[in-house]
């Protein structure tokens, strides 16, 4: 007989009553049951009345503690074995109130301690019994899908992640999954079963398994899984008609509760990704909690993701400052709503080059960290903007740096990239010369410097990636600029955790190396990204070679041969070692780039970046002809 909607409706919405009426029959029922088979299924009229007369404390008391334990909040389809632990819990708390109750109230020796056993006894495994039928019935006994309309799965992993992901699977016709096998890597557990799904065999079997089994989906459900392992599935399925699918990491599974629901397609930040990095979590707290921290370009890819992280450290006050208008309105917003006191974030539009906006942040907010994300990056656009980029990526920045002395800044962090080494492009040499100057200012006291030095960013504006996936949308084709170009390349949140930690490690004005493992072939990139998205490289979508552009080279360094590499505290950190400056050489530079920008001296300016940055001496024929081109 089926309950007419309206009830079942207000069952459902009066759930917590519902769930506390079955208890209380529940309670008064095994003290009952209790009661009648210690007396060999008849009660004598005197202990009928101390049932009578105890019954009331004992209902009482167990919601009330049954109450304490959470025991009306749990959803019954979705009860588990923590859910049997409490009820255990609360009986035992529940069972001696009572017994405290009736040594108090009644006669010691009124209530038979048999009773009082068999009442816990029946009091648990009603309570439980009660919970797993509702969720067995709801498991096996209602209408599912016939399994002709469900795609068929292999789950990736034996292990507690994959017996969550099977339950659900299993027990959630919604999703329309089938599993036909686990496999895992596990000898011991080879040709058992997990919720009745048997475990078929291991990973390298999983070709002949796919086609064996006919499955159309892998799920790796594997939350811990590195790179390198997703990496071996993601190749040992190609050329095979399966998408493979990933849990997030651990990390990202915030609730606790892996479900498949959470599954995901695999991503080229997959493959790449290394293992987790642990944080100097204590040192980076003192350097930001409570400490006013400001980050340029705060709302580029960099600047937004520092942002991010920095908040979690729960600085007093978070300047965040970009020309883009958009972008800081969006990660303002972003960080408020998961910030208790709003006034935290302190959102500023302008260019980090305007000295009065400047004096105005430093005044009005008084920062005691500068995080200087804001950058020109891009280097064929900056081989034809060669004014722009030295005023920016140079001027801009050392005005910063002098502001960030004057004004009793504690520490500075600058990012520079690969790019600064041996630089043969406009965009590098800007960064390595801003290298040296931030040694310069560090040497001179006061604040203290320091700059990270890292490749591509996986994911980050204008970056290969995105533009890929763009061209991936349009159909193709995918352009690399030559099949032998590498580079390094780092997820964004990898990237950003490495600057704040070699911030705070910095004490020397140092340059810091982050380990970015091997150099990746951008042509095995494309190639990759076209695999995930289900098609072959070449026959559904093609790949083209334009050639190197304007400045770029063919493979990027993160260190010259002369510069002594030293290693920290940290495994994924390096730091170079001292490097000599001539100061008065470095100013003249500085001065003579000024005035070539002032007159827009394009020639004059890129030549004397580049005489800059190779630590050539002027000389006084040199010095003649900078001053006159820059003086027209």
């Amino acid at each position: 007989m089926r309950l007419p909607p309206r009830a079942i409706a207000w069952a459902y919405r009066h759930r917590h009553v519902v769930v506390l009426a079955i208890n209380l029959t529940i309670f008064a029922g095994a003290y009952w049951l209790a009661y009648y088979v210690r007396f060999d299924f008849g009660l004598p009229p005197a202990y009928r009345e101390v049932f009578l007369l105890t019954l009331p404390a004992l209902v009482l008391i167990k919601a009330v503690v049954f109450a304490y334990f959470g025991l009306y909040r749990g959803l019954w389809r979705y009860v588990s074995t923590s859910d049997l632990e409490r009820i255990l819990q609360a009986s035992v708390v529940a069972t001696l109130l009572f017994i405290a109750v009736v040594f108090l109230w009644v006669e010691a020796r009124a209530v038979p301690r048999s009773v009082i056993l068999l009442d816990f006894i029946f009091t648990v495994g009603l309570n439980g019994g009660a919970r797993f039928g509702v969720r067995l019935y709801r498991e096996r006994f209602r209408p599912q899908r016939s399994f002709e309309t469900k795609r068929k799965v292999l789950v990736v992993g034996a292990g507690s992640a994959g017996e969550q992901a099977l339950r659900e699977i299993l027990y959630n016709p919604a999703l329309g999954l089938q599993p036909v096998g686990i496999v895992d890597d596990d000898l011991r557990k080879q040709g058992g079963e997990v919720h009745g799904v048997r475990i078929l065999g291991r990973t390298e079997e999983l070709p002949r398994l796919a086609r064996g089994y006919g499955a159309e989906e892998i799920l790796i459900a594997i939350p811990s899984a590195t790179g390198q392992q997703i990496r071996r599935i993601v190749d040992l399925c190609e050329g095979e008609d399966v998408r493979v699918k990933v849990l997030p990491a651990v990390g990202d599974l915030i609730t606790g509760r892996v479900s498949v629901r959470q599954f995901r397609e695999v991503q080229i930040e997959d493959l790449l990704g290394r293992d987790h990095i642990e944080l100097d979590q204590e040192g980076i707290a003192r350097e930001i909690t409570d400490q006013v921290v400001l980050v340029t370009g705060a709302g580029g890819s960099i600047g937004s993701e520092l942002a991010r992280q920095i908040q979690r450290f729960e600085p007093r006050r978070l300047v965040l400052l970009d020309r883009n208008e958009n972008a800081v309105f969006h990660i303002d917003r972003e960080l408020e709503a998961k910030t208790p006191d709003p006034d935290r974030i302190v959102p500023r539009v302008g260019d980090f080059r305007d000295r009065e906006l400047l004096e105005e942040i430093f005044e009005e907010c008084r920062p005691t960290s500068i995080f200087h994300a804001a950058a020109y990056k891009h280097v064929p656009l900056m081989e034809a903007n060669v004014l722009e980029a030295v005023s920016n990526n140079v001027l801009g920045t050392v005005g910063l740096m002098d502001a960030a002395r004057a004004h009793g800044v504690e520490r500075f962090v600058q990012i520079s990239t690969d790019k600064a080494v041996r630089p043969r492009n406009v965009m590098g040499a800007t960064k390595r010369l801003a290298e040296l100057v931030m040694i310069d200012r560090h040497r001179r006291g006061g604040t203290k410097f320091a700059a990270v030095r890292f490749g591509n960013v996986l994911g980050s504006d204008g970056s290969v990636l995105p533009i890929f996936r763009q061209q991936l949308q349009e159909g193709g084709p995918i352009t690399v600029t030559d099949p032998e170009v590498t580079r390094y390349f780092m997820t964004i949140p990898e990237a950003v955790q490495l600057v704040i930690q070699a911030g705070a490690m910095g004490r020397d004005g140092e340059i810091f190396l982050l380990d970015m493992g091997e150099p990746v072939r951008i042509v095995e990139l494309a190639e990759r990204l076209i695999s995930l998205s289900g098609k072959k490289p070449y026959d559904d979508v093609d790949i083209v070679y334009t050639g190197l552009r304007a400045g770029e080279k063919l493979h990027e360094d993160l260190y010259a041969p002369d510069e002594p590499i030293l290693p920290t505290m940290h495994e994924k950190i390096l730091v170079l070692g001292s490097t000599t400056i001539d100061v008065d050489h470095l100013e003249f530079y500085l001065e003579a780039m000024s005035r070539q920008i002032e007159t827009r001296d394009v020639r004059g300016l890129r030549r004397t970046l580049f005489k800059a940055v190779s630590g050539g001496k002027p000389g006084r024929r040199g010095s003649k002809s900078m001053l006159r081109s820059s003086e027209g």
